[in-house]
């Protein structure tokens, strides 16, 4: 592994492992010490998933582009962007950071607070249902991503928070009905540190196939065909 491809892997690990670590305290921590009522709202938890995204992108992205997330990552190698091999390696990265930060709350904590904070169908929400809602709220994340990170016309400064505010917006909209994940680390991480696998595939299937179908878009339409700014 060259020194470019240590660098990215490390970055990539660093910026997962924080969304994982800090997603599922602003889940759990208020339990963990048994806060009266409660301090989490689904309005916190948006944003504490959607401000670590963008300190982390604008702190890592020049190095690596920031991706932190498998469907992103997707989205960039379906579109000939991303080597696959290069593909593969920022997956493995993504998902030792995600696991790293579930087993760290894990060993401080117990399983249960990483279970809480694992994304899950809610009650009344089916398989099918929820694969179409992540794929729903992962298009519009991966769309800003190439909108405003990867389309050169964007303002270069305005990233790292159009990305960080996308997730904190799909969280919230749809965090009651599937746990927001948009992000199959964010799944993976938890649920390998917790064994709470409940509908695990919805977190992969969903995510990657909105990525896929919103980078294309992107790529193939709405983009102008020339080279965009590498990320």
């Amino acid at each position: 592994m060259s020194e470019n491809w240590l660098k990215q892997s490390v970055a990539e690990a660093i910026g997962t492992f924080a969304l994982i670590f800090v997603g599922v305290l602003s889940i759990s921590a208020a339990g963990i010490v048994g806060a009266p009522g409660g301090l989490a709202t689904l309005a916190s938890i948006g944003l504490a998933h959607g401000l670590t995204i963008a300190v982390m992108v604008a702190a890592l992205g020049a190095i690596s582009g920031g991706h932190f997330n498998p469907a992103v990552t997707f989205g960039f190698v379906i579109t000939g962007r991303m080597k696959p091999a290069t593909g593969g390696m920022y997956w493995i990265a993504q998902l030792v950071g995600a696991s790293a930060a579930g087993l760290l709350i894990a060993a401080l904590f117990g399983g249960g607070p990483v279970a809480g904070g694992t994304p899950d169908l809610g009650r009344g929400v089916g398989v099918g249902a929820g694969i179409v809602i992540e794929a729903v709220a992962t298009f519009f994340l991966v769309l800003v991503v190439f909108g405003t990170a990867v389309d050169e016309r964007a303002p270069a400064a305005v990233f790292p928070l159009a990305i960080g505010l996308t997730l904190a917006l799909g969280i919230m909209a749809v965090g009651p009905l599937t746990g927001g994940a948009l992000n199959p680390a964010r799944t993976f991480g938890p649920a390998l540190a917790s064994s709470h696998w409940n509908n695990h595939l919805v977190y992969w299937i969903g995510p990657l196939l909105g990525g896929a179908i919103a980078a294309a878009i992107e790529h193939f339409y709405l983009m102008e065909r020339k080279p965009a700014r590498r990320r």
